[in-house]
């Protein structure tokens, strides 16, 4: 029996094969997903049951929780999972393009630039400018990073092993600078700004919900357009040259919108580390290396770690809210080391 199965309209203009295994695990990981997320509204400092979450999503709950769930908990915890998904998916891209196992936003520098961005305009802007900018801010400092990185790597074209070295060195420039920043900013200013940056979602509304929305409803589904080319890029630039590939401008393009998916997130979440290293990586752990079902995959994944991630955060340590960075950078970084020893003769 196939393990894919053909969807075609009359037409031909549109077939394509789905993975049997894939299809199976994104509608089980979907129904995982929406659990977490039920259970996440259900935690805190006052309990609601998850019939009761259920009956509100749906219309017809009491009103009893109406303030609880609709103006604090729903809209941190689509944000949450929002950011997740952003941050994995930005993850997946580059560790497609650059075919390195190590790769991520964070660790190449593409985070630490939307951090340089939005703490400048913490520093600087804030109360003058509308917060809205916050997230342009972000961006454009990914952005501005990101454009950097490609000079510096360019040489006849971008080789993968110089972009992601000199996007090591440009993250440890990046928080160097996002270091000096806050030193010499008010205490005020300093407060928000650290707290921001070890990644945190407290205080997320439903003005987040909207402006993060369209990043996730654009960029990710462009992704997937360019899914067989990356499995293409996979074999090697001189391959994928061969059959046809513009290498370096689609390289170009996917890198661009790591750069947007990562800077949103950065923008409405901070400094949130490691999901773009670990999603991807639980996502073939899971259904394999075709880069089509790992968007999808990586992105519910990821989702899940952060919304897991934040609900341990706002519940474990009651009152106090922490950081849901904190949490994600404890399951990270043992997770790096494990790959640099895995990898170690690569």
């Amino acid at each position: 029996m196939s393990r894919f199965f053909s969807v075609r309209n009359k037409s031909g203009s549109i077939s394509f094969q789905l993975d049997k295994k894939a299809l199976i695990t994104l509608v089980i990981l979907t129904l995982f997903s929406l659990s977490i997320f039920i259970l996440s509204l259900s935690i805190g400092s006052s309990f609601v049951t998850p019939i009761a979450v259920i009956k509100q999503l749906i219309g017809y709950g009491s009103g009893e929780n109406d303030f609880i769930l609709h103006t604090l908990r729903i809209p941190r915890a689509l944000v949450a999972f929002m950011v997740g998904s952003a941050l994995a998916v930005s993850g997946l891209i580059l560790q497609g393009i650059i075919r390195n196992p190590l790769a991520s936003p964070d660790i190449i520098g593409i985070t630490g630039g939307a951090s340089v961005g939005a703490i400048i305009f913490i520093v600087y802007f804030m109360g003058t400018v509308s917060i809205n900018w916050l997230p342009l801010a972000a961006i454009l400092g990914a952005a501005i990073v990101s454009i950097i990185m490609y000079v510096l790597s360019w040489e006849k074209g971008v080789t993968p092993i110089r972009l992601v070295l000199i996007g090591i060195g440009i993250a440890a420039a990046m928080k160097a600078i996002v270091t000096m920043f806050i030193v010499i900013s008010e205490t005020a200013v300093t407060t928000k700004a650290y707290l921001w940056m070890t990644g945190s979602l407290y205080g997320a509304n439903w003005q987040d919900v909207y402006l993060m929305l369209p990043w996730i409803l654009i960029f990710i589904p462009l992704t997937f357009l360019f899914a067989r080319i990356v499995n293409v890029k996979e074999l090697g630039d001189d391959i994928a040259t061969g059959l046809g590939v513009k290498v370096q401008l689609h390289r170009f393009f996917l890198l661009f919108f790591s750069v947007a998916l990562a800077g949103s997130a950065v923008a409405f979440a901070g400094g949130i580390s490691f999901v773009g290293l670990i999603a991807p990586h639980i996502a073939r752990m899971l259904i394999g290396r075709s880069f089509g079902g790992l968007i999808w995959t990586s992105a519910l994944i990821g989702g899940v770690i952060v919304t897991i991630a934040d609900g341990v955060a706002r519940t474990a340590f009651l009152p106090m809210d922490i950081p849901a960075g904190v949490f994600t950078a404890g399951i990270g970084a043992p997770f790096f080391i494990y790959l640099l020893y895995r990898n170690r003769n690569m």
